[in-house]
């Protein structure tokens, strides 16, 4: 564990990821998040689906030898949501400003103008001396801490509660990161979907009384 691996995780890093949401907002306004309980489900699903992909992707992105172009056509062909493209773009390209600053590398110029924020993660995690294990770990982690703000904002939750429903997930998130490391080393990437998340993406898109970007 290193300072930069604790930064990368942490979900104050000025990137834009605190403009987001991670779905939970439009799961609230359908009924299916309302408390602690239903918090946890619904932070569970969305790391095993789009948290997988998202560690896979950033420990495909840390290796020495990503073909970062490939990778980021990878995200969008596992990202069939426009809305969840849109977002994942603006995070990535916020994550490139503050990592450009925070761990100058050459790293950063093989990615695309507005690279998915997975892929950014893996060359952020590379350009601080980060392993592809520590970077599918910072993107498992992000995927259910972001998330778990925001519904505690929204619903005006008890910090210590959302704060442990964080920390019980920890096995989960870890387990989803080794998985996606030991997959993204051997040559492969996690592929697992999630409709829902994708249909309450577009539904929360045209809402105009939003509070989250995503």
């Amino acid at each position: 564990m290193t300072a930069a691996l604790l930064t990368l995780a942490d979900s104050r890093l000025p990137a834009g990821g605190h403009t987001h949401s991670g779905g939970v907002e439009q799961a609230i306004a359908a009924g299916y998040v309302t408390d602690p309980r239903s918090l946890a489900a619904f932070l569970l699903r969305r790391l095993q689906t789009a948290g997988s992909v998202a560690a896979g992707l950033a420990a495909a992105g840390a290796r020495p030898d990503a073909d970062l172009a490939l990778l980021d056509a990878e995200a969008d062909a596992r990202t069939p949501s426009p809305a969840l493209q849109a977002a994942s773009r603006q995070q990535g390209r916020g994550l490139v400003r503050v990592g450009r600053r925070a761990w100058p590398s050459p790293v950063w110029d093989a990615l695309p103008r507005a690279p998915h924020h997975p892929v950014a993660m893996g060359v952020a995690a590379s350009a601080g001396g980060l392993s592809p294990r520590d970077a599918a770990a910072a993107a498992a982690y992000l995927s259910i801490s972001g998330p778990a703000t925001a519904a505690q904002r929204l619903l005006a939750m008890d910090p210590l509660t959302v704060a442990a429903v964080t920390a019980r997930l920890s096995p989960e998130v870890d387990a989803v990161a080794a998985r996606a490391a030991d997959e993204a080393a051997a040559g492969r990437l996690p592929a697992d979907t999630d409709p829902l998340l994708d249909l309450l993406a577009e539904v929360h898109t045209v809402r105009s009384d939003r509070y989250f970007a995503s």
